[in-house]
C-alpha cells in the first residue's frame, strides 16, 4: 500500500524500455527523400 508520497522513477523505468533513436533516422531519410523529389519535380517542370 502506498503512503501517499509520489513514486520517483528514472526515465528508463517510466518508459519501460530502451529508445533506439530510430525516429531520428526515419525523419532524416524522409527529409532527404522530400528534398530529392522536390528537386526532381523542379528539374522536370523546367
Amino acid at each position: 500500500m502506498t503512503d501517499g508520497s509520489p513514486e520517483h522513477l528514472t526515465a528508463t523505468q517510466a518508459r519501460a524500455g530502451a529508445t533506439p533513436h530510430v525516429t531520428r533516422v526515419v525523419l532524416g531519410v524522409g527529409l532527404l527523400l522530400v528534398i530529392g523529389i522536390f528537386a526532381l519535380i523542379l528539374f522536370i517542370a523546367r
